[in-house]
């Protein structure tokens, strides 16, 4: 998980703007271990909105122009553009995702006892998988990037906190992706409980019930390992795309929220430097 930006600063205690408190108060929601997933993309477009509200402030307009912060503003302009590709890239592969899940669900639901089209949509699975995990490791080893730099010396507390949004957004994202992939071994598991309860999904009726593991894992152990699929176990696969399929939907929905809040506070960024 990312380390959050704490970041010193010298100025005199000023009173609390509404929007900076609220700011504060998502903040702290946020780092909450028991938030879910899909609660944590919520509390993202929450939080991106007070950051919008936050730079039409004159103080902090005019500490943002001031030429000493330059650096500062330069490194919140490229976190927020890491961020969007961040965004950007959570989005497709959720949407690969949920293609691939589509194509097997149209062969589950018409087969009739031919295994050849079975085998192939599940291959055809597995590889987009494959592909889907490359790319969010690539993703996470960026975002690891920006975690380990060092940010720039701010002397404004309000300023300061806009570091400290940055780095719980990052840390929401790797969230978000290490879902998406999963472990890439099966001793990862137990480091990856935090992550599988980050979304929580209706108990099926299965042969057994396995724990520790999310949706996506969930569909990929029923398949990795299995050249055919025994007809009693077609139900429950069944229900396990549905269930995944129903929360990819919902996250697709919120990340696109959070693309157009994310684009609004940096469009806001950089009229504050161009004006």
């Amino acid at each position: 998980m990312a380390a959050f930006y704490h970041v010193g600063s010298n100025s005199l205690p000023t009173k609390s703007h509404p929007f900076t408190s609220e700011v504060e108060e998502t903040l702290s929601r946020l780092r909450s271990s028991a938030s879910t997933i899909g609660r944590n993309v919520n509390g993202l477009q929450d939080l991106h909105d007070c950051v919008d509200k936050i730079f039409q402030l004159p103080l902090i307009q005019q500490a943002l122009s001031q030429g000493n912060n330059r650096k500062l503003v330069d490194e919140l302009l490229n976190g927020s553009l890491r961020i969007l590709d961040t965004c950007s890239i959570s989005q497709n592969a959720l949407l690969q995702s949920k293609e691939s899940i589509q194509g097997l669900q149209s062969v589950l639901g018409r087969r009739k006892g031919d295994e050849t089209e079975l085998k192939s949509e599940i291959k055809k699975y597995l590889a987009s998988r494959k592909a889907v995990k490359k790319t969010i490791h690539k993703a996470l080893w960026n975002l690891k990037g920006m975690e380990n730099k060092r940010p720039a010396s701010i002397n404004d507390e309000r300023v300061s906190m806009l570091k400290e949004v940055e780095g719980v957004t990052i840390t929401a994202f790797e969230s978000l992706l290490s879902l998406i992939s999963g472990p890439r071994t099966g001793s990862m598991l137990s480091g990856f409980s935090l992550v599988s309860k980050l979304i929580r999904p209706k108990r099926i009726a299965c042969e057994e019930d396995v724990k520790d593991i999310n949706e996506f894992d969930k569909v990929d152990a029923a398949l990795i390992g299995h050249k055919t699929i025994r007809s009693d176990n077609i139900f429950c696969l069944q229900n396990q795309l549905k269930e995944l399929e129903s929360s990819i939907q919902d996250l697709e929905e919120g990340l696109e929220s959070l693309y157009r809040r994310l684009i609004k506070a940096r469009v806001s960024l950089l009229n504050i430097l161009n004006n």
